[in-house]
């Protein structure tokens, strides 16, 4: 022992340490004592009880009010046994559970004021079965049980197999059995764990590792700073595995979860494969700020993209403000948890290998006037000009994309040290030519315990590299380019007859896209590496201190260029054009945590405080130049150009940096399994709120839940497995996207002759507002959670409403005597509430095949209460938003209005054209006036509807016919409309030298075709009913196993990704932009949705 305790303590003379040994001898004796008491107090307890036809549930449920001792075992286990005649009189408890547990398959365990109740296992046998077990040699076999993270498994039953000897762990989970009879296996078994068959042949010392049960926990959820057990959970939580994601391929990890979670919107609006999905949580909280949730990548910050989708084992979705809290500011939008592939306890080494090959086509393709078309127009007397081609113009600009995705995946290791390494290799292309996105992903997670599991340690180390073609300057993808392939005449020549392009460059917002496409080169890359450690020791069985730190860094490098044949250059004169740009930083964080478990009798706790510290950098540089003397460098030579020795180019760079700290600390409580209570705060400050007199906010929140299914009432309800009542409520907030706005900003504004001299002067670029402080949201949520015929159905039901106070805005003020003309300040209010549910359902359960369905749905109702407060007013109660910049016309297509919600289109109303193809406009007073005698006034505009979706529904089901799966998602909305921008620009008949949808020959109205001289105009013609439902992902798999080569778990798949489309939208696709004060928006220059379609590959080689 002496030598032990020098490692520990160096200085082991030292009166420190003296007084310290003498303390842990203190503390060992009151241990003991204790310990022996308890025990005593377990055989002088005695029960009274009295009755006729008693259900063994309602007997324990005495025992445990009698006695305090808890009772752990299922109400379907004990519900299914027959009732009991009682009739005891202070009998000692373990007697009396010896009587009533008489000549059933039940056997018992008592430990620590436990007692747990468990089937008997089969191999239990007769004792008439086992009498010539006697005459074998004695067996004498020890050894050690945990768990898969290494901690000693206390209570854990040992039976030797085919007798009845058997014995329980100790509180160091050691086990030690000596019996006359023998036998080839011991059996391991405890609740809320895998059931194990070891073979002990030769074997006398054994270290078991058992692994966990997630059905008999009840299921286990990832919530802030660790796990729950779902039956725990007191605040709005999702959980998805991995089984019961979208299958085939995935952009990111938010496809996964498109129409799996009531109350979480993930769009894909665009077909870009640079392009992730759009997310939102529970509607639009925040008119200025970003509306992304938290995502963590096994606890550290990260983006939908920082592993590949084929790493990641389960997402959590913390949706409530009690949920959320425990992160502050940052969980202000909900928080996504991801959770990696990982590796636990004794696993033998195997190799992982899933492949996919997919290619994809537009979702639905625009009708334009072909060739054809067009000439019979030119026939009819409409102007336009006849260049002799035939050229579908949106067929020359596209390509049949391949794409193909491969991972491998090593693991393996044993209790004490065990990895997981994994490579992901990913080339998307797109539907159009030149599109692309290629992604190197790496990833290797070591796991290792020491001291009895007393210590455990994480590494880990994750990369990745990616990389894309750009047509445009900073952009992927050049909307232009889509859009002048359906605006080009089908009758023009790819090329001229000498072989240059044919380009037009003197006719309005008319040119080649292929040039574009050809003359054009570029390529942006991003290099992303993260390395992180942890270690956690348990300094008590029940006290777990842990450091957790990440350091990320990243390096994005881009380069664009154009020809000197280019439409753009050879239109502004630069004679070829480039630009770079580089940017890089680190994201760092360090946290440290402590958190205590303790259960008395029928009260568990738990206590969890904590400090987070996270940093942030970044620094970037750019660089333009134009009038090359050749296009053979692209961007790798841009010195070389004359503009900038002229002083014409510009180049720039910046550098900031930001920090948040913040203190955290959660309690939760259950009394009895029954009664539940979570309560967290969370005080955080922002280096944003530099100069500010409230740089700090306190986010507190706390949730009760009421397991009534629990109460004594229920036992005899026997279809009722689980029912919780839950209520919480929390805050979180919001620190401004900008830095540093409690303090007067400086920047360097236009350039003034002075002395002869250009000389750019220092003018203000923000009011100091040193009341600035977070925008706070504080949201209330009741649910029950559901689960009847042993989980044959089950669901949850919530309700919320969240309040966001002192909404960051952009205030108009009068400058001077202020130093800019807008401040941005704390003073609006904005409300959302809505409801969410989910029910899951197994309607069919037989040996060979089995349905299991799940529909979810949700509602949102969003408004804006208040605009301004006390010290900062508007002229009106209202601005609009959503200018469309695109030519030829611009349009603001929103109004956000105090009162209404948000999402308003706002616009003139048509309600009939004329004879000869005319608008005819209703005024707010309802009059009808035709288009020539329409004056535009503001006053006549009204809300044309909204772009936001009043409801939401998703419907999975999963069907397995032996070793056939067929996969089935849909999902919809409904309830909002969309701005179709494609044909307010495409179906005017006056755009004569431009082609146009076959759609602008229909008359309007059902009545006449529109005038060629109506100019293109946003009305409420175009926004259009957005109804849809989608048949979204289809997957139809075959299981296998191929016993030659060792390889099991294979699986070969065929899926359809956006597969069916019922919509009354005339649209490409009605899944369209839902993020920011302009939802709703069908873009013009987009990059069209698409279907794709996949077969795939899984196989697991041990």
């Amino acid at each position: 022992m002496q030598n032990v305790l020098c490692k520990v303590l160096p200085h082991y003379g030292s009166p420190l340490t003296k007084r310290f040994l003498r303390v842990m001898k203190l503390t060992t004796l009151i241990f003991l004592i204790g310990c022996l008491h308890l025990s005593a107090r377990t055989f002088s307890q005695t029960v009274s009880l009295s009755g006729r036809n008693m259900s063994l549930p309602a007997v324990f449920a005495e025992v445990k009010k009698q006695t305090g001792f808890l009772v752990v075992s299922s109400y379907q286990l004990l519900g299914k046994e027959k009732p009991v005649t009682v009739n005891a009189v202070n009998q000692p408890v373990e007697d009396f559970i010896k009587e009533i547990l008489k000549d059933r398959q039940l056997s018992y365990t008592i430990l620590d004021k436990t007692i747990s109740i468990r089937k008997k296992p089969a191999f239990f046998a007769e004792p008439d079965r086992v009498a010539d077990l006697t005459k074998l040699p004695p067996l004498h076999i020890r050894g050690q049980v945990t768990n898969e993270n290494g901690q000693p498994l206390i209570g854990v039953t040992v039976a030797l197999k085919g007798t009845q000897v058997a014995t329980n762990t100790n509180t160091d989970g050691e086990f030690e059995i000596k019996t006359a009879q023998s036998g080839s296996q011991l059996v391991f078994s405890s609740i809320g764990f895998e059931t194990q068959s070891v073979d002990i042949t030769g074997r006398n010392n054994l270290v078991i590792v058992m692994k966990t049960r997630v059905s008999d926990l009840g299921g286990v959820v990832v919530i802030g700073y660790g796990t729950q057990r779902k039956v725990d959970v007191t605040s709005a939580v999702a959980s998805i595995q991995s089984k019961d994601f979208v299958q085939g391929v995935a952009k990111d990890a938010g496809q996964l979860l498109q129409g799996k979670v009531a109350g979480l919107t993930i769009v894909s609006p665009s077909g870009d494969p640079t392009k992730n999905s759009q997310i939102l949580l529970r509607g639009t909280a925040t008119l200025n700020t970003s509306t992304q949730p938290l995502i963590l990548v096994d606890g550290i910050p990260g983006d939908l993209n920082t592993v590949a989708p084929q790493d990641i084992e389960s997402i959590d979705v913390l949706k409530d403000g009690s949920a959320a809290a425990i992160y502050g500011t940052r969980g202000t939008n909900g928080v996504i948890l991801i959770t990696t592939k990982n590796t636990k306890g004794n696993v033998d080494p195997s190799i992982e290998y899933s492949g996919i090959l997919s290619t994809q086509r537009i979702a639905r393709k625009p009708q334009m006037l072909t060739a054809a078309d067009y000439r019979k127009l030119l026939q009819e007397g409409v102007a336009g000009e006849d260049e002799g081609a035939d050229t579908d113009w949106l067929k020359a600009i596209s390509q049949n994309p391949l794409i193909h995705t491969h991972n491998f995946t090593i693991r393996g290791g044993t209790a004490k040290t065990n990895y997981v390494a994994s490579g992901t290799y990913r080339s998307l292309e797109g539907i159009f030519q030149k599109t692309d996105n290629r992604t190197l992903n790496s990833r290797v997670d070591i796991n290792h315990n020491m001291f009895g599991g007393k210590v455990l340690m994480n590494a880990g180390l994750l990369t990745r590299n990616n990389s894309y073609t750009s047509t445009g300057n900073g952009v992927s993808f050049a909307g232009h380019i889509y859009r002048q392939a359906l605006n080009r005449n089908p009758t023009a020549p790819l090329q001229n007859d000498d072989g240059t392009w044919n380009e037009k460059p003197a006719v309005y917002q008319y040119e080649n896209p292929l040039s574009r496409l050809y003359e054009s080169d570029g390529k942006h890359t991003n290099i992303l590496t993260r390395a992180n450690g942890s270690i956690a020791w348990y300094a008590l069985p029940s006290l777990r201190l842990k450091v957790l730190g990440a350091v990320e860094t990243f390096n994005q490098n881009e380069g664009y260029s154009e020809t000197k044949k280019h439409i753009s250059t050879i239109r502004g004169g630069k004679n070829g054009y480039a630009i770079i740009r580089s940017d890089k930083g680190s994201n760092k964080l360090l946290e440290m945590t402590a958190e205590y478990t303790q259960r008395v009798q029928q009260h568990r706790f738990t206590a969890l405080g904590g400090y987070s510290y996270q940093e942030n950098s970044d620094e970037g540089s750019w660089m333009e130049n134009w009038d090359f003397p050749t296009d053979k460098f692209s961007y790798n030579n841009i010195g070389l150009g004359d503009a900038i020795k002229l002083g014409r180019a510009q180049m720039g760079s910046n550098k900031y940096e930001s920090n948040l700290i913040g203190f955290f600390a959660r309690a939760t409580y259950s009394f009895d399994d029954k009664y539940l209570l979570m309560a967290s705060l969370r005080r955080e400050a922002s280096s944003k709120f530099l100069g500010a007199k409230q740089p700090w906010g306190n986010f507190p929140s706390v949730s009760v839940g009421w397991r009534i299914n629990e109460e004594g009432f229920m036992q005899d309800i026997s279809f009722i497995d689980n029912l919780k009542l839950r209520v919480g409520y929390g805050v979180t907030g919001t620190a401004p996207d900008a830095l540093f706005l409690g303090i007067a900003r400086l920047g360097y504004g236009s350039y003034t002759l002075v002395d002869g001299r250009w000389v750019r002067s220092l003018s203000p670029s923000s009011n100091p507002n040193e009341f600035l402080r977070w925008e706070e949201k504080r949201e209330t949520n009741a649910g029950l959670d559901f689960s009847l015929y042993k989980g044959r159905i089950s669901g949850s039901i919530d309700y919320y409403k969240r309040l966001t106070k002192g909404l960051l805005f952009d205030y108009p003020v009068p400058s001077p005597p202020n130093l800019f003309s807008t401040t941005t300040a704390n003073a609006g209010t904005m409300e959302n509430k809505g409801i969410e549910m989910l029910v899951n359902l197994v309607p069919v359960q037989k040996k060979d095949f089995t349905w299991t369905t799940s529909v979810n749905f949700s509602t949102n109702k969003n408004k804006l209460v208040s605009l301004e407060n006390e010290l900062y007013k508007l002229t009106n109660d209202f601005f609009d938003a959503g200018r469309e910049s695109g030519e030829p016309f611009n349009a603001q297509t929103h109004r956000v209005q105090v009162g209404n919600r948000i999402g308003n289109f706002y616009g003139f109303k048509v309600i009939d054209v004329t004879d000869d193809g005319k608008w005819i406009y209703e005024t707010t007073d309802g009059k009808a006036v035709p288009y020539d005698e329409f004056e535009y006034k503001d006053e006549d505009k009204r809300i044309l509807g909204n772009g936001l979706p009043k409801y939401y529904t998703g419907w999975n089901n999963t069907f397995r016919y032996k070793n056939i799966d067929l996969g089935i998602t849909m999902r919809g909305a409904f309830g909002f409309q969309i701005l179709n921008f494609q044909r307010m620009y495409f179906e005017n008949p006056g755009t004569t030298q431009y082609n146009r949808l076959k759609s602008s020959n229909d008359p309007v109205f059902g009545k006449a075709v529109l005038n060629k001289t109506v100019s293109r105009e946003y009305n409420s013609y175009y926004v259009e009913d957005g109804d849809y439902w989608k048949i979204d992902n289809i997957t139809l798999g075959y299981n296998f196993t191929i016993r030659a080569i060792k390889a099991q778990n294979a699986r070969v798949y065929i899926s359809t990704l956006n597969s069916v489309i019922l919509t009354g939208y005339k649209g490409i696709d009605p899944e369209v932009n839902s993020l920011g004060l302009s939802p709703g928006n069908d873009e013009r220059d987009k990059y069209p949705s698409v279907r794709t379609f996949t077969i795939g590959l899984n196989i697991k080689f041990n």
